[in-house]
């Protein structure tokens, strides 16, 4: 991942990996990104590498509550890709609590910015609005 974005600050295009979600696996087929003015990282581990974390003009970190971290995945888990209340709760209990605990949590540390109650924050929101204006300059077309 840093070394895509590394290729794409550099004007390169990347082929980037998909992921089946269902089956738990990468799969062969990648999707070309071409290079742009800005570029958006997204993820929930992206903080943990300095070297990727080196290459980003600011950091956000949208905090929300784990009742609705849990909610949204039991649904999408659910709906998406197929799985059981059961086969959800199971893996949340045994990997995604103590890896967020473990690595998501510490990692707020890094970030420029915090936006507590996840996409609800109008005020934080808007105001990453703004940076991120002043950072990505207007196409010319």
């Amino acid at each position: 991942m840093t070394d895509h974005v590394r290729r794409l600050r550099g004007g390169e295009a990347i082929q980037r990996p998909t992921y089946d979600f269902a089956n738990y696996r990468r799969l062969r087929e990648t999707v070309e990104i071409p290079p742009r003015s800005g570029i958006i990282v997204e993820g929930i581990l992206i903080f943990e590498n300095q070297e990727l974390r080196d290459l980003m003009d600011i950091k956000i970190f949208v905090d929300t509550d784990a009742d609705l971290r849990f909610i949204r995945r039991l649904v999408r888990d659910i709906r998406e890709r197929g799985r059981t209340m059961e086969m959800v709760v199971a893996q949340y209990m045994a990997t995604v609590r103590p890896m967020h605990m473990e690595f998501v949590e510490p990692s707020k540390r890094y970030a420029d910015v915090i936006i507590p109650e996840g996409g609800h924050n109008q005020v934080g929101i808007d105001l990453v609005i703004q940076k991120i204006k002043s950072l990505v300059p207007r196409d010319s077309n």
